[in-house]
């Protein structure tokens, strides 16, 4: 929508965003959405963005993280760390 020309009139700003969203893939919309909502989820018990990052990958067939999750990520940072 930012490569359009500005416009304050409402009816070509709302073509613009039609416009925009139809150049999108409905899948990659999709991912986003799935995506977004694992960070929000692991944001919500607790987990920074390093450690969500870390449990999504891991979980990444699960449609929301475990509650055991800060174990998980404690245990697999200390088992790291003792073999470094």
């Amino acid at each position: 929508y930012r490569q359009f020309e500005p416009s304050s009139r409402e009816d070509v700003l709302e073509r613009n965003i039609i416009a925009a969203l139809d150049s999108i893939p409905l899948e990659t919309m999709r991912r986003f959405s799935i995506r977004s909502r694992r960070f929000i989820d692991a944001y919500r018990k607790g987990l920074n963005g390093e450690q969500a990052a870390w449990a999504i990958k891991k979980y990444r067939g699960h449609r929301v993280l475990p509650e055991h999750i800060m174990h998980d990520f404690n245990t697999s940072l200390t088992q790291n760390t003792s073999a470094s």
